[in-house]
């Protein structure tokens, strides 16, 4: 009886011990049980792929003319400001012409004597060939009367050139616009004095048309070699950033410019304005569209740089992987042109619907692990 009861006892004894140890495995910090992957999808679905390439740039109204003026001096009326809509050779302002008024008479004056000087040797001329017809006198003297008449017939040219050109710069203190457009510059106001000396000072600035407007921007060189004239451009200002504006590409331009080492081309795009709402000097965000293709299967580009073990040898790109009963299985893609999220898919054993992986989310899972923790993977029985 006593050594049945001490049996008893060291059962009792060890089927505790194991329940201990069962208790210790399934709620031991240390264990680790099997993960099951817990893969990120997205389904193949069909649309439209766009390939562009992005740039910045300046809107800028298509004809700007500067109106400046060639003589100095006092402005004296103002007949147009900021804004103001202009018809070609209308007056735009008027510069004090005192001084060219003076200039003008003395002009005048000189080309009168010289007129008077001219009769002089004319009558002179014809007086010597008839003395020297009857040899009253000599051949020299003929010619002398000759030359002096020539002499004459310069003074009143120059006279006449002289006064032409002060008519012309009594005529530039008149300042008439050149084209039909909006002033969108100013420059002077009345009282100010212009000095027209070395180079000709800017008055107003006029933009023709602004219902036609062009894009200044910038691409790089990497870039330039897919831009095509006529091809569409999407953009987009910060004054109206819900709304997408459109363009053509126009020019592309030859002159390269070097900026912090890189090497730009400047590609001039066309952009109607008819409600006039995006100003000259704006900032326009540019999208040009080089390829295009609608209604084909969308591939993630996520999904191609997706690979289920370290150890795989397959090259990025060269395959996608399917989710089929919850394992990661390898198929081999071929793809067109890209935008910055999705691929052209043109080829491979994927259809609309079917989901291709993108991450495997299971693996961030033992990050958490507190630092100096041991990690034991103990499997289940």
């Amino acid at each position: 009886m006593i050594r049945f009861w001490v049996i008893q006892h060291k059962l009792v004894a060890f089927l505790c011990l194991i329940g201990v140890l069962t208790g210790i495995y399934w709620f031991s910090p240390w264990r680790v049980s099997e993960e099951i992957p817990n893969y990120r999808t997205e389904k193949i679905v069909k649309g439209n792929i766009i390939k562009s390439i992005s740039a910045n740039g300046t809107l800028n109204p298509v004809v700007l003319v500067n109106v400046g003026t060639q003589i100095s001096g006092v402005v004296n009326k103002l007949n147009a400001d900021f804004n103001d809509r202009v018809q070609k050779g209308q007056v735009l302002a008027e510069i004090d012409p005192s001084l060219i008024n003076a200039q003008l008479e003395q002009s005048q004056a000189n080309l009168a004597n010289a007129q008077a000087s001219l009769k002089l040797a004319q009558a002179n001329k014809r007086r010597s060939k008839e003395l020297y017809a009857q040899d009253y006198i000599a051949r020299l003297e003929l010619d002398q009367s000759i030359q002096a008449l020539e002499a004459a017939q310069s003074q009143v040219a120059s006279a006449m050139g002289q006064l032409k050109r002060d008519k012309t710069n009594h005529a530039y203190t008149i300042i008439k616009s050149p084209v039909s457009g909006v002033v969108v510059l100013r420059n002077v106001d009345i009282g100010q004095t212009v000095a027209a000396s070395f180079q000709t000072p800017t008055l107003f600035t006029i933009a023709q048309d602004l219902q036609r407007m062009q894009i200044d921007t910038s691409v790089a060189e990497a870039d330039v070699g897919g831009v095509r004239i006529g091809q569409t451009v999407n953009f987009t200002v910060d004054a109206y950033p819900d709304r997408i504006f459109q363009g053509k590409v126009h020019r592309i331009r030859l002159d390269s410019k070097v900026l912090q080492n890189v090497v730009t081309y400047d590609v001039v795009i066309d952009v109607n304005n008819p409600e006039e709402i995006l100003l000259p000097g704006m900032t326009a965000f540019v999208s040009i569209v080089i390829e295009e293709r609608n209604d084909s299967l969308k591939l993630p580009l996520a999904a191609l740089k997706f690979r289920p073990d370290e150890g795989s040898n397959t090259k990025p790109g060269k395959n996608v992987y399917r989710l089929n009963n919850n394992k990661a299985v390898p198929v081999a893609v071929q793809i067109g042109i890209a935008d910055g999220k999705y691929a052209e898919l043109i080829g491979g054993d994927l259809n609309e619907g079917d989901s291709v992986i993108l991450e495997d989310q299971s693996e961030h899972k033992s990050e958490d692990k507190k630092p100096g923790q041991a990690n034991f993977r103990v499997k289940a029985f």
